[in-house]
């Protein structure tokens, strides 16, 4: 099998060596270890030493793409390089890759397509990261156990392993950040996913190329994980906010009409009344869209398997 190191990196000169010199370059049950470094336009001399440290494929964009596109940019490239483990990992030094034999076990024991590493099933992983950080990478997990209907500890981390299969079904389309939306978009399509606990290097004077600030990141994130859910789930999506404005309008138009049946006038509910029926229509509005919406998933759901076979296809003629 042929393994391919993929490491999305911007402005990381002081740190990518140390990533790249610490790949494994031999695990029992893989012939062939690569590293791909994708340069996401960086201002530093990230690309150069990129190279000096032994990267064996370095592909610098010739503009700043966002980490999302950068990842996925990088997973296509891996696919056409022949991986068959394609393993993602930041080049910030925040994670260990001599771990990485640890972290593919569970896709050459065929126990999973994408494993993750996780810092939250070990509280002692967790002990260095900022309370704030903390709260808000379980706030997002949290959202993202729910939408999946699975139950995850870290889905903010971005030390993961990936099968070929797992790499060819997946179809992203967020820009800033792609960590959350993978997991939506796997989930979705029946490919198994686990987690295990690694150990994880946390500075707190280090500031993040990638999150910025964090309220920056939780908008941007949400906006993504609305937008993934809104592709996978629409019944729920657009149908859940429609039923409730609906019922909401039935209560408000019921009470009217019984004022008016009871007391002859419509004087002091008369607003209530005109609000109700504006909630009734638009919840109605809000059912039928999610009902459009769930036919407009079943063709995507076909595109996708098309679009599946038509990059199996070209890797298999390679």
């Amino acid at each position: 099998m042929k393994l391919i190191a993929v490491i999305p990196a911007f402005n990381e000169e002081q740190n990518i060596a140390n990533v790249i010199k610490n790949i494994p370059r031999k695990i029992s049950g893989i012939k062939e270890i690569k590293v791909l470094v994708m340069d996401d336009n960086s201002r530093d001399r990230t690309a150069e030493t990129a190279k000096s440290a032994g990267a064996d494929f370095v592909i610098k964009n010739k503009q700043n793409l966002g980490l999302g596109k950068n990842f996925k940019k990088g997973i296509e490239t891996a696919l056409k390089l022949k991986a068959d483990i394609i393993v993602n990992i930041d080049a910030d030094n925040q994670f260990n890759p001599r771990d990485i034999p640890k972290l593919i076990q569970p896709i050459l024991d065929n126990e999973a397509d994408m494993v993750t590493c996780s810092r939250f099933l070990n509280p002692q992983l967790t002990k260095n990261m900022p309370f704030a950080k903390k709260w808000g990478n379980r706030r997002f997990t949290n959202l993202i156990s729910r939408i999946t209907n699975q139950k995850f500890t870290d889905t903010q981390c971005g030390f993961r392993a990936y099968s070929k299969e797992a790499a060819l079904r997946l179809n992203l389309q967020g820009r800033f950040t792609y960590t959350q939306e993978v997991f939506i978009d796997l989930a979705e399509k029946g490919i198994k996913i686990k987690e295990i606990p690694l150990e994880v290097n946390y500075f707190r004077e280090r500031k993040s190329n990638i999150s910025g600030k964090l309220g920056k990141y939780g908008l941007k994130s949400i906006a993504i994980i609305a937008r993934a859910t809104r592709d996978t789930q629409p019944l729920t999506f657009f149908g859940v906010p429609g039923a409730i404005i609906f019922l909401l309008g039935i209560i408000g138009a019921g009470f009217s009409f019984w004022y008016w049946l009871t007391h002859l006038m419509t004087t002091p509910v008369r607003q209530l009344f005109n609000v109700s029926v504006f909630f009734l229509i638009f919840g109605l509005s809000l059912g039928v869209l999610a009902l459009l919406a769930d036919m407009l998933k079943t063709l995507k759901a076909n595109q996708e398997e098309i679009l599946y076979r038509l990059k199996k296809k070209e890797l298999e003629m390679r």
